[in-house]
């Protein structure tokens, strides 16, 4: 009791006195804050990435490309082998019949609105059943739905927001055909929001590509019926396909930028992060220096070594917290919901997406403050508690 007593003693007198150490201490505050504010900033583009690469409501919904492919760029597929993919055993049905949809997927070029560099955009043939098998995920926002056998498009909402020529009404030259914007919809903030759709039969011969398809995507009866729908498409000895859920398909279009994304942010956060650990240092050997007299003082009457260790490494994590707290709060203010494209590397095409500063980055964020505090204070504690009472009862 007389221990935890002689801290919080100790400590209590250590922050009364920050006041009279008011630059040093918040110089440590702003050091502190700018690596967690650069350090959450950088990640929350790999979690928004993350994000728009999940597909809504998905563990229902399959996928189907020829077998080797790591993505629909290398797929191909003829007519013959969607159709038995289509009658597969686990495929939901309506009255229209199998609720899935054989999908075609093409890149063009269009200008950036805010550099008005060329990127590589998606544009992706669907048939009718499209959005069925999307369900309550993907909706018309503004227009309508293209016509059957139409030279019409809808664009996704991020993709209208990010390249120019997609505004509702907007026409454009793609392949041997001139499209127009009918629709814009929206899928939930996902990768499907950085497309452009059309009729898969009209977008074929506009790019010569025959009675082939790239991805068969089908609504199952269950997520349940997934192994039973897998089996039957992959012992067919009619067929050379592979399956997966939709959901793990773009999980693993990610991997690849959000993985250098990741290390980047953690690589600059290390850097930040040594730069504002030698400032906590200064700091903290500032207070000791200045309190030397107080500390010897405070020894002679009997205080122990460990709570004045304690209070040091105190002092030290309450202004990196501080710091702390006040970065994660600048990152969330900066970078959340900020819009950008980047490439996505398996599919060689520009993906829409929003910063995304979540909760559990905030939180990073405080964390790595407090391991910079507990550096940053850990040698001027040590200093503190060793140094020799009668030398320093000496000093002026």
């Amino acid at each position: 009791m007389n221990w935890l007593l002689q801290i919080f003693s100790i400590t209590g007198m250590s922050l009364s006195t920050l006041r009279q150490r008011l630059g040093a201490s918040l110089a440590t505050v702003f050091g502190v804050a700018g690596v967690v504010a650069v350090f959450v900033g950088v990640l929350s583009i790999g979690e928004g990435f993350r994000a728009a690469m999940r597909a809504p409501g998905a563990d229902d919904m399959a996928m189907v490309m020829r077998t080797g492919n790591d993505s629909e760029m290398m797929s191909g597929m003829r007519r013959e082998s969607t159709d038995l993919i289509k009658q597969a055993p686990g495929v939901a049905r309506s009255a229209q019949g199998p609720v899935a949809s054989a999908e075609l997927f093409v890149i063009i070029d269009l200008p950036k609105r805010s550099t008005g560099t060329e990127a590589n955009v998606p544009f992706r043939g669907v048939q009718q059943t499209a959005l069925a098998v999307r369900g309550e995920a993907l909706r018309v926002v503004e227009g309508r739905m293209f016509a059957p056998g139409t030279n019409e498009v809808i664009v996704g909402r991020a993709a209208s927001r990010e390249f120019a020529g997609l505004d509702l009404g907007a026409e454009n030259r793609w392949g041997k055909n001139t499209w127009k914007v009918v629709g814009i919809f929206e899928a939930g903030g996902s990768v499907t929001e950085s497309e452009i759709w059309a009729d898969v039969a009209v977008l074929q011969p506009a790019y010569n590509r025959g009675p082939f398809f790239q991805s068969v995507r089908a609504r199952l009866e269950s997520p349940a019926t997934f192994q039973k729908f897998k089996d039957a498409l992959t012992s067919d000895p009619r067929l050379d396909v592979q399956v997966q859920r939709e959901s793990e398909y773009l999980a693993s279009q990610s991997r690849v930028l959000t993985q250098i994304v990741d290390g980047l942010g953690t690589l600059i956060a290390v850097l930040m992060g040594i730069g504002a650990v030698f400032g906590a240092l200064n700091t903290m050997y500032s207070a000791v220096a200045a309190r030397t007299r107080e500390i010897a003082t405070l020894r002679a009457l009997g205080f122990g070594r460990i709570p004045v260790v304690t209070s040091v490494l105190v002092e030290s994590l309450f202004l990196s917290v501080l710091g702390g707290a006040l970065g994660a709060g600048l990152a969330y203010v900066a970078f959340n919901g900020y819009q950008a494209a980047t490439m996505n590397w398996q599919s060689f095409s520009q993906v829409a997406f929003a910063f995304a500063v979540t909760p559990k980055l905030l939180i990073q964020g405080i964390l790595y403050a407090l391991v910079m505090g507990l550096v940053g204070g850990f040698f001027p504690a040590l200093r503190a508690a060793r140094l020799p009472i009668t030398t320093a009862l000496r000093e002026l």
